[in-house]
């Protein structure tokens, strides 16, 4: 078995949707040669359907349900850059499992989010007024983003690879 922080997060990744974790999470992983996980694939796999599915189907509650499992799996198990989902945050015990990990908020104004997630699509909750229900989205869990991080990284205007390179220099810090 390997040594207990050999399976913990380099880094954890969290911000709004449209915030770029994905795009700049496999990035940076790439950059530090280690793994990728995203705790919303896992989910998709451990559902063995999409998101909006999930929300359809079952509801968001369960879909939370599954979150809260799936992040803390991954933060028990991930040697790599892990990135959560935007609302993963909401959750308190979540919240509190992120204490002690090196965890990057990822934050980005409301313009370029709409531009990054487009008008919704595969995005239950932004399915209804999208830019309206984002801005709520993000004033509601900017807090919360804060009270978890360990830094924050501005993405707005930046490309994935300057981000990326600018979370590495962090973690080398």
């Amino acid at each position: 078995m390997s040594a207990p922080d050999r399976s913990r997060p380099v880094c954890v990744l969290v911000g709004a949707p449209g915030s770029g974790k994905t795009t700049v999470g496999r990035a940076l992983a790439e950059a530090l040669g280690v793994e990728f996980r995203d705790t919303d694939a896992d989910i998709e796999q451990m559902a063995g359907k999409p998101i909006p599915e999930i929300f359809i189907d079952e509801g968001e509650a369960h879909f939370r349900t599954l979150e809260r499992a799936a992040v803390a799996a991954a933060l028990a198990g991930c040697p790599g850059v892990l990135a959560l989902g935007g609302g993963a945050v909401l959750a308190e015990e979540t919240r509190a499992a992120l204490v002690g990990h090196t965890v990057v908020h990822l934050s980005v104004e409301l313009s370029d989010a709409v531009k990054r997630v487009g008008l919704g699509a595969g995005r239950p909750l932004l399915a209804i007024n999208p830019r309206a229900t984002l801005k709520q989205l993000m004033d509601q869990r900017r807090p919360l983003y804060a009270e978890v991080a360990t830094a924050t990284v501005a993405t707005d205007g930046r490309t994935p690879e300057e981000i990326a390179a600018e979370i590495a220099a962090l973690l080398k810090g």
